[in-house]
């Protein structure tokens, strides 16, 4: 299973795809970093930022303008950690450093786009949209069965510029049709929505640089977080009550995200809560009832139930 897996709840998706030992897949952006260090400017949020002539900075610039969002500069770890809107010079200040960088406020869908791209031409995309709920948590992502033909040409327009002989997968992330920030990798919390046959043609990919899906019975499919608020870590929820939610109708995998040995500040977590686990499916309240029912499994945790 050479799809390189740091995060124990994914080799679910992977273990059963025949994979050759001498083809190599990152699925997480620690290794995307080590393996391709001449694509590293993609990891660099200020790099997108002006690829795009977006209004940026470091700390060693002020904004014009407020409001601004900043973010570190470079994370290969994800899930929003330090990032927030500043409003004025006062909270660029004091929240500011060296590692961060600054950008303007967007406003709009946020959507998560996975390309499969071969010799920089993008061959296959697919747009997943995320409802928040405040300070970098989702009340649950849209995995689309259709197409958004206008952001589906821009992006493949900016990876034509960008990475002219890039082959392999890419993960976009775009708020109002403007890119935030790009992974090259697929987006691995929903992989498993993408239909039969995907994972196999994601090795066809690294193995042969040639893209073959048939991608007809492509279903909207949706994948619902459950956060609970920043405090100790729980223990995980039995294997018996773990299997009984992925058992529910229209429930298609349960993943609990977090290592139960390691304290809360060793996990990335966006600033507003600790994500306990993911509940993929084909019905969307399916899926908040399954929620609902992990919930239960953690008794004394506070969680966010925002549906």
């Amino acid at each position: 299973m050479p799809f390189h897996v740091r995060d124990p709840w994914r080799v679910q998706y992977f273990e059963n795809v025949c994979c050759p030992d001498h083809v190599h897949i990152p699925v997480d952006d620690i290794d995307c970093w080590e393996w391709f260090p001449a694509l590293r400017f993609i990891y660099d949020k200020l790099h997108v930022a002006r690829s795009q002539g977006v209004a940026c900075g470091t700390s060693n610039n002020m904004p014009a303008t407020f409001p601004v969002f900043a973010k570190p500069r470079v994370n290969l770890k994800g899930m929003g950690t330090n990032s927030r809107v500043l409003h004025g010079p006062e909270e660029f200040y004091s929240h500011m450093a060296p590692d961060l960088m600054w950008m303007e406020l967007f406003t709009g869908p946020h959507v998560s786009t996975d390309c499969a791209v071969v010799a920089g031409k993008v061959q296959w995309q697919r747009h997943a949209t995320g409802l928040a709920f405040g300070d970098g948590m989702f009340n649950h992502w849209t995995i689309h069965a259709a197409d958004d033909p206008a952001l589906s040409r821009q992006l493949s327009d900016w990876l034509a510029r960008e990475l002219p002989g890039y082959t392999g997968m890419i993960n976009i992330e775009t708020i109002g049709g403007r890119i935030i920030e790009a992974q090259i990798r697929f987006a691995d919390q929903w992989c498993d929505m993408n239909g039969k046959g995907w994972l196999e043609a994601v090795v066809g990919l690294y193995e042969h640089g040639t893209w073959n899906f048939d991608d007809s019975n492509r279903r909207e499919a949706f994948s619902v977080p459950l956060f609970a608020r920043h405090g100790p870590v729980p223990p995980h929820p039995s294997s018996a009550t773990r299997d009984r939610i992925a058992a529910l109708p229209q429930v298609a995998s349960l993943q609990i995200t977090y290592h139960p040995e390691k304290p809360g500040d060793e996990h990335p977590m966006p600033p507003g809560g600790f994500r306990l686990g993911i509940v993929n499916c084909w019905d969307l309240e399916a899926g908040f009832a399954a929620r609902r029912e992990l919930a239960r499994a953690f008794e004394g945790v506070e969680v966010f139930i925002p549906e």
